[in-house]
C-alpha cells in the first residue's frame, strides 16, 4: 500500500476514536461538579477519578499526536517512520484509555453493587484486552500460518 494510503487510513483511525474519547473526557470532568459527588466517593475514590481521567487524558494526547508530529516533521510529504510511530501511538493509546475506563467503571459499579465492583471492572478490563489485543494479534498469527503451511 502507497505511503499516503496509509497515512490516510491512520489518521481516518485516529478521527473515528477520538470523538468518543473525547466526550468520555468531558463527562469525567463534569463528574467532579456534579451534585454528590462528594457524598458518593470518598476521598479513594475521588482520587481513582483522578486517576481515570488522567489515563484518558493520556490516550487523547496519544491519539492526537500523529497530527502533531506529521504537521512538525514531515508537512509536505509521509514517511515510512511517520506510519510506524502514529501507529504504536495508536495502539498504546488503547491501553490507558482501558484502563482509565474500566477504573471508572469500577467506581460506578462501587455505588451500584457495592464488593463486587471489582470483579465486575477486571471483567471489562479482560473485554478491552480481548478486542483490542488478543483478537487482532491471533488473527494475525493465523494469517501468517495460513501463508506458511
Amino acid at each position: 500500500m502507497p505511503l499516503s494510503k496509509a497515512a490516510e487510513f491512520l489518521l481516518d483511525e485516529c478521527r473515528m476514536v477520538l470523538p468518543g474519547i473525547q466526550a468520555l473526557f468531558g463527562f469525567q470532568l463534569m463528574a467532579v461538579f456534579s451534585p454528590g459527588f462528594d457524598s458518593k466517593l470518598d476521598g479513594r475514590g475521588q482520587e481513582l477519578h483522578l486517576i481515570s481521567i488522567a489515563l484518558v487524558a493520556t490516550a487523547v494526547a496519544m491519539i492526537m499526536a500523529p497530527a502533531a508530529y506529521n504537521r512538525q516533521t514531515s508537512l509536505h510529504k509521509v514517511t515510512e517512520e511517520f506510519i510506524r510511530i502514529s501507529t504504536r501511538l495508536l495502539l498504546m493509546s488503547m491501553l490507558p484509555l482501558a484502563l482509565g475506563i474500566s477504573l471508572d467503571f469500577y467506581l460506578i459499579a462501587g455505588i451500584i453493587v457495592g464488593p463486587g465492583a471489582g470483579v465486575l471492572a477486571t471483567g471489562l478490563l479482560a473485554v478491552f484486552v480481548a478486542f483490542w489485543f488478543v483478537l487482532p494479534r491471533a488473527r494475525a498469527l493465523q494469517r501468517v500460518a495460513r501463508r506458511a503451511g
